[in-house]
């Protein structure tokens, strides 16, 4: 699992897939969304505005990635 560190309230779910490198561009993350390749604590996302927030499990493939908070 890889910890994906915000500053923020939270992040939004294509925010964190182009954030993560998980996609280049803005344009691919939303296909990944709209197509059913990304969960958020374990069922499929189509909401690319979802709020991600600490704590919460984004998998995309095998891949897992959580939210925390950067050390301030």
């Amino acid at each position: 699992m890889t910890t994906i560190e915000i500053t923020t309230e939270y992040i939004k779910l294509q925010d964190l897939l182009k954030f993560a490198a998980i996609a280049s561009t803005g344009g691919e993350a939303k296909l990944m969304v709209q197509d059913g390749q990304v969960r958020v604590n374990g069922e499929i996302c189509t909401q690319r505005g979802r709020k991600i927030r600490p704590g919460d499990d984004v998998q995309v493939e095998d891949r897992h990635y959580t939210v925390s908070y950067a050390d301030q």
